[in-house]
């Protein structure tokens, strides 16, 4: 039976303070009440950290939970730097046996941590090929994941090939809890979500009791876009530091790019993905954490915008196409108005 760390409190949070809201934003999302899809969910949108449009679809509230897949992964990145700041792990050129010595005599021991964030781990993992020793599918089915990690061959040496897959994601959540000491859900809790005042969420664990790292966690999507916000402020929240600007700008510069293997986006950094895309002629740069289906936190820091978006699209490549053409339309509309 999976386990789940939740929080949820008597009463439902006030919303985040609003700006004037943007009608020309408002009026966009309205157009997505028509898609041909009944999977979008919700759509909120922060400038220079208020909401200025936002909007739920298909039964979709702002109180609803909603399971964001892989771009979990991003927030576990969030969570390695918070333990970096934290002096609890020394830095990313550490290997993954340093925390989790049990790992020493295996293929992931031996793999420096930027090369476990970056996915150039080199094991025989990759979760588009079902065939994979290493595809997530396998790992959540494995009675002893941890194990399961352990026992995956070397494929590549590592820091030479980009491959997308979920064992390098839970091996990081794997290594923030045993560098703190305590489960990630736990330590999301104490250093992330309350300092950012997130009371509602929940994260799957595994067999081993593991939270998994490589996504399952389910957010409102303000809070979706608080995560965010904070990003986009620099690692700042109401002036609170709560992980350092030197870590995002680490975890958000792309390390290798992944145009050839990704449509929808251009480079990869610490679980992190960037893309520029091009508006009216202009180049926009985006940084963005994505989940399966459609699930998205974009970042647009020279329009001082956060998009987040949540879709239940899972397994359907037009969930993807959907949540970016959003953006677009956005960033369009924002664009054509004076700054």
């Amino acid at each position: 039976m999976k386990r789940f760390v939740t929080l949820l409190p008597l009463l439902c949070l006030a919303a985040p303070a609003a700006a004037r809201t943007d009608r020309d934003l408002e009026t966009t999302l309205a157009r997505f009440d028509h898609d041909e899809h009944s999977d979008l969910r919700g759509v909120v949108v922060m400038r220079g950290g208020r909401i200025v449009a936002e909007r739920y679809y298909n039964g979709e509230t702002a109180d609803t939970l909603h399971d964001i897949r892989s771009a979990g992964k991003s927030v576990t990145a969030l969570l390695v730097g918070i333990a970096i700041d934290r002096g609890k792990i020394r830095g990313v050129d550490d290997p993954v046996a340093r925390y989790w010595p049990e790992a020493r005599d295996s293929a992931i021991g031996t793999v420096r941590l930027r090369d476990v964030l970056t996915m150039r781990s080199g094991l025989a993992a990759f979760d588009e090929d079902p065939a994979s020793p290493g595809n997530e599918d396998k790992m959540d089915e494995a009675t002893d994941p941890l194990a399961f990690v352990r026992s995956l061959p070397r494929a590549d040496p590592p820091g030479t090939r980009y491959r997308y897959n979920s064992v390098t994601a839970y091996t990081a959540g794997v290594v923030v809890a045993k560098a703190t000491g305590m489960p990630l859900a736990d330590f999301a809790r104490a250093s992330l979500f309350a300092p950012l005042d997130i009371s509602r969420w929940q994260w799957t664990s595994d067999a081993a009791g593991y939270t998994k790292g490589q996504g399952n966690l389910s957010l409102t999507t303000r809070n979706l876009a608080t995560i965010g916000e904070m990003v986009r402020n620099g690692g700042l929240h109401h002036g609170r530091r709560i992980v350092s600007a030197a870590w995002l700008r680490q975890a958000l510069t792309p390390k290798v790019g992944i145009a050839d293997s990704d449509p929808f986006a251009d480079g990869y950094g610490y679980f992190w993905y960037a893309k520029t895309e091009r508006i009216a002629g202009r180049p926009v740069a985006v940084s963005f954490a994505s989940g399966n289906g459609g699930n998205k936190i974009y970042i647009v820091p020279a329009r001082h915008l956060v998009v987040a978006i949540t879709s239940s699209a899972y397994g359907h490549g037009y969930g993807q196409r959907r949540s970016e053409n959003i953006l677009r339309t956005l960033l369009e509309r924002d664009m054509s108005s004076p700054d």
